[in-house]
């Protein structure tokens, strides 16, 4: 995760906010104590970075704890607001192993890996998770409802 850290401590030093703070989670056991650093050093919101960890529950568990202490969570993937998670920038999982069966299916009929190209996702959702916002006792922008792909309700 180490370039997506890099890539948000540059955003956060151009936008002239403190820089964002890393919390190491290597298992699901690990949440909670991750959680306790996060409070002891007053953090005020969560950007949930996908791992293999996260994706196990599509961040179910972060998503429980931010909504129990109150903090507002921004999440990689679509998937991950009907976890809980307040809102999320980024590609579908489900466009993504579509594109993937694609993939195979090529293979399957005799092209070789090597010949196919390497795909970056084109299309990416925002979306905001209605009843998390509620819990938090946020009203969200109607400028950023507009924008929203997606409410989740």
């Amino acid at each position: 995760m180490q370039p997506d850290l890099e890539a948000a401590q540059v955003a956060a030093r151009a936008l002239k906010l403190e820089p964002p703070q890393s919390f190491e989670v290597r298992s699901v056991a690990d949440v909670e104590r991750a959680f306790g650093a996060m409070l002891d050093k007053q953090v005020q919101a969560i950007t949930l970075l996908t791992d293999p960890v996260t994706s196990a529950s599509a961040g179910r568990v972060v998503s429980d704890l931010a909504t129990k202490h109150r903090l507002p969570m921004m999440c990689e993937l679509r998937e991950f607001t009907d976890s809980g998670c307040l809102l999320s920038y980024g590609p579908s999982l489900l466009s993504m192993a579509q594109r993937t069966a694609f993939y195979v299916d090529k293979i399957l009929k005799g092209t070789k890996p090597g010949d196919l190209p390497v795909e970056q996702p084109t299309s990416f959702q925002l979306v905001i998770n209605m009843k998390t916002a509620k819990a938090l006792g946020l009203t969200v922008p109607q400028s950023l409802l507009r924008r929203a792909d997606l409410l989740v309700e």
